[in-house]
């Protein structure tokens, strides 16, 4: 176990507030709890730096939310996107402003989390949180949680902030309610610099062969991250959707550094977001967005606020402020981000059904292609472009009204198919006299 800026004496003190995580989520709810002036304590059961599956893209939310003089680790900038229907039908569009940034998530991670640290977050690493307890002997006062390690020791604190990832333990302790899960899987190709330049300041973006999955490319210098994302529940398809997107692009000859895969959890509408002083962010909330399952920019979104929150609920006196405090938390949650997931629950429906009316919109559309410039940049989000285009608008309503007409069919053929084994049954539906 190692220790930073920390001590046994130290820890046995009851912290303002105990952040379980270090990621994104948990290194800006830790930085927002520190830059406020509360004793903030980070834990993180790997040590740091570490590798994370994960694309690395940098779109303007996400650079939005970093601390100031955030330096972003860049290993390349895109100003060029490739889009392909399963290798077919390939267009590249170009912008002369920069479209978003690559990183490599160890770099990026290790670099949030010093600035928590210069904030006044302390960091403890290699420690595993087994529970979290709200009542009971280890639980001195109301006011106070306890985080149980592994081993046995006890952290105390008046708030924490579970961003543990996406099987959080936290996660389960706050009953978070899960509405999709698709497994993403993903390789990291070192290549020659000839087949480096032909990448440069360009990512690839291909619809794939399982309904509403999809496959990247992100060059980042010597490297390109190649990977692929579709519903769990098809992974041997999806494996073999991998193979073949790294062999029709030439890349089967090279050697895999790393080879990964990860399950990407959305939560259900209803899903909690708090129980008593606990509070969740990021993939141990569930917050990611649907159809792309871009997650970084949800995690330092909702870190931020989580940290925030979590410094009003460790000043609460008595449980009723604490639960005011969390209803905040949720409501803010819910009022940005929770817009942003239900339009893209509506685009993951559409894109499942109709993926090449996407590929034909950003490739030949200009007004599709100028608003995913617009969203990769930040001056746009999805809820706002369904607000302010009047086509996507209409779109989404007709497939709402589809989906529901679809919805009321399945439940007419369903009653009169329990109607058919009623009438049936010996005397069922008739009745005996």
């Amino acid at each position: 176990m190692s220790s930073e800026n920390s001590s046994a004496d130290d820890v046995r003190q009851v912290w303002d507030v105990v952040v379980v995580g270090a990621g994104p989520a948990g290194a800006s709810a830790a930085y927002a709890a520190a830059v406020a002036g509360r004793r903030v304590l980070l834990l993180e059961k790997a040590e740091l730096p570490r590798y994370k599956t994960c694309g690395g893209g940098i779109i303007g939310p996400s650079r939005d939310s970093l601390p100031p003089g955030f330096d972003l680790p860049f290993r390349d900038r895109v100003y060029a996107v490739t889009f392909s229907n399963n290798g077919r039908f390939t267009r590249t569009r170009r912008s002369r402003k920069m479209l978003f940034g690559l990183i490599n998530r160890p770099e990026f991670d290790q670099q949030l989390v010093e600035h928590a640290q210069k904030a006044g977050a302390e960091l403890r690493t290699g420690v595993t949180v087994q529970r979290v307890e709200q009542h009971g002997s280890a639980v001195p006062d109301r006011r106070t949680v306890a985080v149980v390690l592994q081993g046995g020791e006890t952290v105390l604190a008046r708030a924490v902030v579970g961003a543990d990832g996406s099987a959080s333990r936290i996660g389960a302790h706050v009953g978070v309610k899960l509405d999709q899960v698709d497994l993403g899987l993903e390789a990291e190709i070192p290549v020659p610099e000839t087949v480096a330049e032909d990448w440069q300041g360009r990512v690839l973006i291909d619809w794939g062969p399982i309904p509403g999955s999809y496959g990247w490319v992100f060059p980042k210098g010597d490297t390109l991250t190649v990977g692929v994302i579709s519903a769990r529940g098809e992974g041997a398809a999806t494996k073999r959707y991998l193979e073949e997107f790294i062999g029709r692009l030439g890349l089967a000859g090279f050697e895999l550094a790393i080879s990964s895969g990860h399950l990407t959890r959305c939560r259900a509408d209803d899903s909690p977001l708090s129980r008593g002083r606990v509070l969740v962010c990021g993939d141990a909330a569930g917050l990611l967005e649907p159809w792309t399952r871009e997650g970084i920019s949800f995690a330092l979104r909702s870190g931020r606020l989580a940290g925030e929150w979590a410094v009003r609920i460790a000043e609460a006196n008595d449980a009723v402020d604490a639960r005011r405090q969390a209803l905040n938390y949720a409501f803010a949650v819910k009022a940005g981000l929770g817009v942003e997931m239900s339009v893209g629950k509506r685009m993951l429906a559409l894109f499942e059904k109709r993926p090449g009316i996407f590929h034909a919109a950003l490739t030949g559309f200009r007004p599709a292609w100028r608003a995913f410039t617009d969203i990769t940049r930040g001056s746009s989000s999805l809820g706002e472009l369904v607000r302010s285009h009047p086509m996507a608008q209409r779109g989404l309503n007709a497939l709402d009204r589809r989906q529901a007409e679809a919805e009321a069919a399945a439940e007419r053929r369903e009653a009169e198919a329990e109607r058919r084994e009623a009438d049936a049954e010996p005397g069922g539906g008739r009745g005996e006299g």
